[in-house]
């Protein structure tokens, strides 16, 4: 029986990072924490998580020379995934706190989420509706589905197909992304009970996928 792929959760100072360890290692995956740019280049994937504001974490980010590493390693086909924060810091650039520019590897720009009279920032269970097929929610067709979010803006991406799966609160946001092999979620799959597990296996199965090219030629 062969051993689950290695996920590097991308450990920059902000997000549960434990919690996704955890729910990694749950799916079968191998997980490791590090800012360490030797032990993420050898993995067969990436996870960003993030709790916080935008400007702080890419300051974190270019502070270790993560931004590149992350970038470099998206431009060779490694699966990233971005959790929340994560998912935003994907994006051009953001607004918050006077505005930030991200790590561009999906277009769009993150802004305050416009929630009408409900209160901010959006805590709690959210029904997720796929918009289109991807790698990352297949076998999540049919019926709305809950996620945890817990979140005050959302990312409008740029090219409607880079939307996997919306939610709303007040507004419609995307709360699915993906483009090649960058996906991201607004939502916290480590908080998300069985569907949220499933996702995450679902990231843990691209990865195995993505390592096997490799693997055979070596």
């Amino acid at each position: 029986m062969s051993e689950g792929p290695l996920i590097g959760v991308v450990d920059y100072g902000m997000g549960n990072r434990r919690s996704v360890e955890k729910a990694l290692q749950h799916v079968g995956a191998r997980a490791v924490i590090s800012a360490d740019h030797g032990a993420l280049g050898a993995t067969d994937a990436l996870l960003v998580p993030g709790v916080g504001a935008f400007p702080k974490g890419i300051a974190n980010l270019r502070e270790r020379g993560l931004d590149e590493l992350i970038r470099a390693r998206a431009a060779a086909g490694t699966p990233v995934l971005g959790i929340c924060l994560g998912m935003q810091l994907l994006f051009d650039r953001s607004v918050e706190l006077g505005g930030a520019d991200g790590l561009g590897l999906i277009a769009g720009e993150v802004a305050p989420l416009q929630a009408g009279a409900l209160r901010l920032p959006h805590i709690g269970w959210n029904e997720v509706r796929i918009e289109r097929a991807s790698a990352l929610t297949d076998g999540f067709e049919g019926p709305a589905r809950p996620f945890y979010h817990v979140h005050s803006f959302v990312a409008h991406p740029a090219r409607a197909e880079d939307i996997v799966g919306w939610s709303r609160y007040g507004e419609a946001f995307a709360t699915i992304v993906a483009s090649g092999t960058v996906f991201g979620v607004q939502f916290h799959p480590e908080k998300s009970s069985r569907d949220g597990l499933r996702l995450l296996a679902r990231f843990a199965a691209i990865a195995t996928e993505r390592r096997r090219p490799a693997a055979a030629a070596a």
